[in-house]
Formats: structure tokens, sequence, C-alpha cells
């Protein structure tokens, strides 16, 4: 099925109100903006009781100031509580970290977030 929009702003309004991009949003917020996304991909889950989805998102912080955001991104997912309506992010893990210094700092952070239905 595909959508039919009648005009930018009612795609634009409508691609905010996805999950996927709510979810998107939450982490470049939580990165202080300063993470530049590499990859992202969605896989549905679901168990006996709960169905939702898995994302997979790389994100790669360059730069002195970009690193130490991301530092506080590595420190901060875990426990962060994401506002998402209809949705519950179950899990937020980092499952990799990479660090290197040149030529310049920069820090590359895969992370997976599970994310249930709530209805």
């Amino acid at each position: 099925m595909r959508a039919e929009f009648k005009s930018i702003a009612q795609a634009a309004h409508a691609l905010r109100r996805d999950p996927a991009n709510q979810l998107l949003a939450a982490l470049f917020a939580l990165g202080g903006g300063h993470g530049a996304l590499l990859r992202h991909e969605e896989r549905a889950w679901a168990s006996i009781t709960f169905a939702g989805s898995r994302h997979t998102l790389a994100f790669r912080f360059l730069g002195d100031a970009a690193v130490a955001a991301g530092e506080a991104f590595l420190a901060a997912l875990p426990e962060h509580e994401f506002a998402i309506p209809r949705k519950l992010v179950a899990d937020a893990a980092v499952v990799a970290v990479r660090h290197t210094l040149l030529p310049a700092p920069c820090l590359e952070v895969e992370c997976e977030v599970l994310v249930l239905d709530e209805d």
C-alpha cells in the first residue's frame, strides 16, 4: 500500500509521526545533534505476548565536541526514557564502539533498540 499525500507539508507531518522517525529524532537529540546516521535497519519482532520492531543503528561522532557528545550518548542510552506515542522502548543497548584519534577524533557507535507496540 502506497500513501498518497496532497502536499509536502502533509507528507512531512506523516513522517514526523512515524515511530521510526520519532525514534531517530530522540536518538539524535540524545547525541546532542552531533551524530551522523551511518545505517538504520528495522526488523519486525514478536514474542508470544508482544509485537514490535528491533532497530539497529550506527552513528558517527566526528571532532572533539561531537566525540564528547557521543560519550554522553553512550552513558545515557541504556537508561533513557523514550517518549514515543503508543510505543514502549523495552531495551536500548550499545553493541559496538570504535574510537579513533587520527586524522581527527572519531567515535562510531552501533546500538540496538527494541520498540514494542502498546496497542
